[in-house]
């Protein structure tokens, strides 16, 4: 099922492409069924914030707003109440710091992305975000990467060859090439696909 889920990710990031954002998408499934499909917004509304990430997870507590007033320091304590308890989201690249933070307040259980994030990556390839124990009122989720990685990866280099209209200073990328192979994935890296070993 997890390939199936990336697979709907990756039409979210598809979608994120032809709106000239940088290509993610993600998918929140509970009990086998999508309760939010996202994608970056950041061009579209001017603000850094708004990746797939975070505008499903405005969607899903505005259709399941919490009750408790102690969800957002202690979102597993109602058995009830938190729709990320059993939840898990699929996205084509490894939520930011940003992002990785937000999904362990939450209270995420679980995360699958594609294409590790090297600069900004929340779960593993930068900080460890999902299961750091300082973090002590939020319990860690798990997170595995790799899945579709390739595609993910394919998506950002064609968006990262188009010229960003939205740019304060538009670059000319009339010269620039799409690489088509693809470095093995370090060792050093915390996270693993099961289905890739």
């Amino acid at each position: 099922m997890d390939l199936h889920w990336m697979r709907e990710a990756l039409i979210m990031a598809d979608e994120a492409f032809d709106a000239q954002e940088v290509p993610i998408g993600s998918i929140f499934v509970r009990e086998g069924k999508v309760i939010a499909r996202a994608r970056n917004r950041t061009n579209e509304l001017m603000n850094a914030t708004r990746h797939a990430e975070l505008e499903a997870i405005d969607y899903i507590l505005s259709l399941y707003p919490p009750s408790s007033p102690s969800f957002a320091t202690h979102p597993h304590r109602s058995l009830t109440d938190n729709p990320f308890k059993e939840t898990t989201l699929y996205v084509t690249v490894e939520p930011c710091i940003m992002c990785s933070s937000a999904l362990r307040q939450v209270g995420i259980k679980r995360v699958v992305f594609g294409a590790g994030n090297e600069r900004f990556g929340g779960c593993g390839s930068v900080v460890g975000c999902h299961k750091d124990p300082a973090l002590v009122n939020s319990p860690p989720f798990v997170a595995v990467g790799g899945y579709y990685r390739e595609e993910a990866i394919m998506l950002l280099r064609k968006f990262y060859l188009t010229e960003n209209v939205n740019a304060p200073n538009p670059k000319s990328k009339a010269n620039r090439i799409l690489k088509t192979k693809f470095q093995r994935k370090s060792s050093a890296t915390t996270w693993h696909c099961p289905l890739q070993e």
